[in-house]
């Protein structure tokens, strides 16, 4: 499991063995969040964020920072999606300590 970011205590990762659309998983003391990031034409087109089947969804001040993460890093995690999944590189995570 590549972890990508520590934000306020979420950790954002991917699976190892992931499929398309691109997404990450936001987890939280055993709550978590998926977020797709949609890709059209080499450009960003929206993050849709799901449920997760079987988990609690993460409590609400947390899905917004999640969200927010997303949002602001949706271009590093598809460049990191790429490098992980088809270049087989590994990723280096990042401690973001800065509210966003």
């Amino acid at each position: 499991m590549p972890k990508l970011y520590e934000y306020l205590g979420i950790i954002v990762l991917f699976y190892s063995k992931e499929h398309y659309p691109i997404h990450v998983h936001g987890n939280y003391q055993g709550t978590e969040c998926r977020a797709e990031i949609i890709v059209a034409n080499g450009k960003i087109t929206k993050v849709v964020f799901k449920k997760v089947k079987g988990k609690k969804q993460l409590p609400s001040s947390k899905l917004t920072a999640f969200k927010k993460l997303v949002n602001k890093y949706s271009e590093d995690i598809v460049k990191k999606w790429i490098d992980f999944f088809v270049y087989n590189k590994p990723v280096k995570p990042k401690r973001i300590t800065k509210v966003i």
